[in-house]
This record gives structure tokens, C-alpha cells and sequence, in this order.
């Protein structure tokens, strides 16, 4: 049993000596080999040339210029003004987003009476009774979980009604 476990234990030190002869002194010099650098290749490269305005008049051919040139795309007239979205349709999606809105008031009260429940605060309802709740078997933090997950969904219906409506025209001043 012993010899096994001494075995591969020589074998690691007598592995480990001729690897510790063959690292270098830190006073000792770098080999030459190591001390020359390959030229790099920014080195190589010519530098850009820059031209000034003697170099453009001796040139031919088509030179880009900045500035007001006369293919410059910034010199066509602008198209008319977005399209303005329907009034009916702004009417239909402010009242979607009013619907969504009051949803997310809902289910964060409803998160903060279960928070509160669970410190062992009083309910935030005014009389204290809820008449149309029942008993619930589901633990508090899953009752939590699954109304912090229902909110990020209306939160997400309710942000992609106001990405279709901007792309459908709707100014932002128009929706609550």
C-alpha cells in the first residue's frame, strides 16, 4: 500500500527538479533571442497621407469633400411632416392604456397587502374584511411571485401599445 501512494509521489519531485534548473535567474540577461522585437506592423505601414488645398488642385478625378458639396443628401428637401395617427385610433389605445394602468394599481396593492400580511401589519383595506377573498392554500411569497409576475406582463402589453401607437403616429402628448 505504501510503495503504491510512494510511487507517483517520486515521480512528481524527480519531475519537478529539472524544471526548477531551467528557469532563469532574475539577474541574470535575456537571451538575445528574447531581446530582439520583430518589427511590428503599424512600422510597416505607410502613414496616411493628408492633402491640402495645392495637392486638390493638382489632382484629377473625384476627391470627397466636407461640406456643402453639390451630391451632399442633406441639400434635398425633407419629406412632409409623419402621418398624424386617427383619432379614433388614439381614443381606442388611450383606453387600453387607462385599462392596463389601473390593472398595475391593482396588483401593487394587492402585493402590498400580502407584504404587509406577512410582517404581521394591518391590511391597508379600510374596514379590515375582505368579503369577496377566500382562503388561499398557495404560501405568501408564491402569491407574491405570481402577482410581481402578472405585472411584468402588463407592464409589457402596455409597453407594446405604446410602441405601436408611436409607430402608427400617435404624438406622446396624446397617450396618458
Amino acid at each position: 500500500m505504501l510503495r503504491s501512494l510512494l510511487q507517483p509521489v517520486l515521480v512528481l519531485v524527480f519531475a519537478a527538479f529539472p524544471a526548477a534548473a531551467q528557469t532563469a535567474n532574475p539577474g541574470s540577461p535575456a537571451p538575445a533571442s528574447q531581446a530582439q522585437d520583430p518589427p511590428t506592423s503599424a512600422d510597416t505601414k505607410k502613414p496616411k497621407k493628408v492633402l491640402t488645398n495645392e495637392d486638390l488642385a493638382n489632382s484629377t478625378g473625384k476627391i470627397s469633400v466636407v461640406g456643402n458639396g453639390q451630391n451632399n443628401p442633406g441639400n434635398k428637401p425633407k419629406a412632409a411632416a409623419s402621418k398624424t395617427a386617427n383619432p379614433q385610433y388614439v381614443a381606442a389605445v388611450r383606453n387600453q392604456i387607462e385599462k392596463l394602468l389601473k390593472q398595475i394599481v391593482d396588483v401593487d396593492k394587492q402585493i402590498t397587502d400580502l407584504k404587509n400580511f406577512k410582517a404581521g401589519e394591518p391590511s391597508t383595506n379600510s374596514s379590515g374584511v375582505q368579503l369577496d377573498k377566500r382562503y388561499e392554500r398557495e404560501p405568501i411569497e408564491v402569491q407574491i411571485r405570481a402577482l410581481q409576475d402578472k405585472k411584468k406582463g402588463l407592464q409589457a402589453k402596455l409597453d407594446s401599445l405604446y410602441d405601436e401607437a408611436r409607430k402608427k403616429g400617435v404624438e406622446p402628448g396624446q397617450l396618458p
